[in-house]
């Protein structure tokens, strides 16, 4: 496989140039962009493309809902770069804004779930079109990569592709991953145990501690007989060969919050019937503290509590000891939207020792299988 900017100047200069970029952001409820990480990620291939001369063809999508525009992603690329947008692909809007680029031009073309049927069905003719676009093809979508999928997997077979920057650093700092240095501490939250146990038993066999945390860590608790109350719990429960391997680290403290919205800290056992564990607690803090100093390798993919209803404080307080960790040497590794979205504000989204990956499902999916579809097709 080949990256972008291994090709001449002189090369992309005034080509057509279609970037598949990962900008599937979260809206607020005025319809903005409420994090721009995915953006500020997607920025360096647009940008050298653009130094280069081509004229850069942005493909993505958004959201679920097939009427969902890009024009939200255009406002929030618009901070970064002048890049323009038409609400269309195929249409006359399209081919008149294609054909009036000049060298250096940036345009965003519309959400490729208007036509998610046929994507999702890698139908020829949809690929055909897309690349009837472009004459060079560039992959920066590692987030989308694990889907099989028109533009994906497809497309690169049509016209020359190549990776992005965004996409081999990526694989750079998950092939790491998959051989870390010792001690390594893995951290996973999340829901759903039966998606996770593959890449929980991986963590097992790789890493010196795996931290289960977040509703799998209620799972847990329910395997061992113990009170999880109104909490939520996976159709599978992890088996003892999980729980009982001697690198598995669980809670050893939870936040609970009972049916009148009050919450408090409780050990495990102590957890009462109209309880719902919504965090860990400080002594799981306090547990992980001297494995995270100790770490020369720290993978984290998932927030330790219900971030979203306002209980960040333990993961934030543990992003601030990895981020000590990085600061030490560590080499630090932190995945999926909502781990990204949780430890907002802290010094770990600044720490040049950390990565942090745009990927949630596509980065677990990749420490499983040392590669993804996309990124297969790329050859």
């Amino acid at each position: 496989m080949k990256y972008i900017d291994e090709i001449s100047k002189e090369e992309l200069h005034g080509k057509r140039v279609l970037v598949r970029a990962g900008l599937d952001l979260s809206l607020d409820n005025a319809g903005k962009v409420a994090d721009l990480f995915r953006v500020e990620k997607a920025c360096p291939t647009l940008q050298y493309l653009k130094e280069c001369g081509a004229r850069v063809i942005i493909l993505s999508h958004i959201g679920r809902d097939p009427s969902s525009t890009n024009a939200p992603v255009a406002e929030a690329l618009s901070h970064f770069l002048n890049v323009s947008y038409v609400p269309d692909i195929f249409g006359e809007p399209a081919k008149s804004a294609i054909a009036a680029m000049q060298p250096g031009d940036i345009l965003l073309l519309e959400n490729l779930r208007q036509h998610y049927d046929l994507e999702k069905a890698k139908d020829e003719t949809f690929a055909k079109n897309l690349a009837a676009l472009g004459e060079i093809y560039v992959n920066d979508a590692f987030s989308n990569s694990h889907r099989d999928h028109a533009s994906m997997t497809l497309l690169p077979k049509l016209v020359p592709a190549y990776g992005g920057m965004l996409l081999r650093d990526e694989i750079t700092h998950l092939d790491q991953a998959l051989h870390p240095q010792h001690p390594a501490l893995a951290m996973i939250g999340g829901a759903k145990f039966e998606t996770k146990v593959p890449v929980i038993k991986l963590f097992l066999e790789r890493y010196d501690h795996a931290f289960v945390t977040g509703a799998l860590a209620n799972d847990v608790f329910k395997a061992q007989g113990l009170p999880v109350g109104r909490s939520l719990i996976s159709a599978q429960l992890p088996e003892p060969s999980v729980y009982g391997n001697p690198r598995f680290v669980a809670p050893n403290d939870v936040t609970v919050e009972n049916t009148e919205k009050q919450a408090r800290v409780k050990k495990p056992h102590e957890v009462e019937s109209d309880d719902k564990i919504v965090d860990i607690g400080p002594d799981t803090v306090h547990l992980l503290a001297p494995l995270i100093s100790a770490a020369k390798f720290i993978i984290w993919n998932g927030p330790t509590g219900l971030y979203e209803d306002g209980y960040d404080s333990y993961t934030k307080a543990l992003a601030e000891l990895i981020a000590e960790a990085a600061r030490g040497g560590a080499q630090v590794v932190i995945g999926g939207g909502d781990t990204i979205a949780a430890i907002e504000g802290t010094r770990l989204t600044k720490e040049p020792g950390a990565f942090l990956s745009t990927g949630g499902g596509a980065m677990l999916e990749f420490l499983l299988a040392g590669t993804l579809p996309a990124i297969q097709a790329l050859g």
